[in-house]
């Protein structure tokens, strides 16, 4: 079975892993973080992963034990994301295949999620959230977001309230939450089997600072408020869903996946109706080289190659 380096960039992070036949070798990441109140642009961060992106390569080809000459293919992200640091990692993946002689590959970063949480998970045919399910062959969207995905939202609360982003502005919200004491009502938005978040956004944007200049409210207190709310809005559409597909098995990947609330709320639901939830461990939540190797492996088995000419990006795929 063939061996694949995978190249991830897409955000902030930037990996290089390898897989073989299931089995995951080496993974390696290194993260740019902003100081508290800032978000990331897109020249800063492929600043950092160009000068990141061959250490790592050469850290996960020890780890795995191997050299050049091991690797069977190349799998980068080619999108959706940002696309200068998308443009850092594609150019690296294109000069590997023609220095090594190997296979290119192009990975939807999405798909690097879900493949890698189906590897993990030994799910064997699952729901998955983002709500995502595999049907007939092919992935099969049921609902998603009509604005910001979830993993921004959390990061703009963090923004306002000048949370820390060492080690992620997510994870900190997460933990402010746990010290939450009071729960303000906040909008919920769930448009059928979709969500939208940018209401609650500007809700938050127009009320916190006030409430906590007031003290009538503390930063715990809206960070416990927007998981709560927004977990719920996924709570509730993934039943829809799960209802619909008349599924037995949910799949939780995606850098929010690692939120224990999340997974709280979601096995809860699960055992409700009997079914099993079935989540992945930090290591592979959150964006990493691994998950782009595992379906690039799945792509390059079944004879799934890129042409250079056709190895641009495509920031919405």
């Amino acid at each position: 079975m063939p061996t694949v380096l995978g190249l991830e960039g897409s955000a902030n992070k930037v990996g290089a892993g390898i897989v073989r036949d299931g089995e995951v070798l080496s993974n390696r990441r290194a993260t740019y973080v902003t100081p508290p109140g800032h978000g990331f642009a897109p020249g800063p961060v492929s600043r950092h992963h160009r000068a990141a992106i061959l250490g790592l390569i050469e850290e996960a080809l020890r780890d795995a034990g191997m050299g050049p000459k091991d690797i069977d293919g190349v799998a980068f992200t080619k999108g959706p994301g940002m696309g200068a640091p998308l443009a850092v990692v594609a150019a690296v993946a294109r000069t590997l295949s023609q220095l090594w002689g190997c296979p290119l590959v192009a990975v939807n970063h999405c798909v690097g999620h879900i493949e890698m949480g189906r590897m993990l998970g030994a799910a064997r045919d699952p729901l998955v959230l983002y709500v995502i399910a595999f049907s007939r062959r092919r992935y099969r969207i049921f609902g998603e977001t009509l604005d910001v995905a979830v993993g921004n939202c959390l990061d703009r609360v963090a923004r306002l309230l000048k949370i820390s982003n060492d080690p992620s502005p997510g994870y900190n919200v997460e933990q402010m939450a746990k010290r939450g004491t009071r729960l303000l009502e906040l909008p919920y938005v769930v448009k059928g089997m979709d969500v939208s978040f940018s209401g609650l956004l500007s809700h938050i944007e127009a009320l916190a600072p006030s409430l906590l200049s007031s003290g009538e409210a503390a930063a715990e207190d809206v960070c416990l408020s927007v998981q709560e709310t927004v977990f719920a809005m996924l709570v509730e559409v993934t039943e829809r869903a799960m209802a619909l597909c008349r599924a037995t098995e949910l799949l939780l990947v995606g850098g929010v996946g690692c939120n224990r609330r999340l997974q709280e709320m979601l096995e809860l639901m699960c055992q409700c109706r009997g079914a099993r939830l079935c989540a992945s461990d930090e290591r592979f939540c959150v964006d990493n080289g691994a998950m782009i190797a595992q379906a690039g492996w799945e792509m390059l088995r079944t004879g799934q190659k890129t042409p250079i000419e056709q190895s641009g990006i495509t920031q919405r795929w």
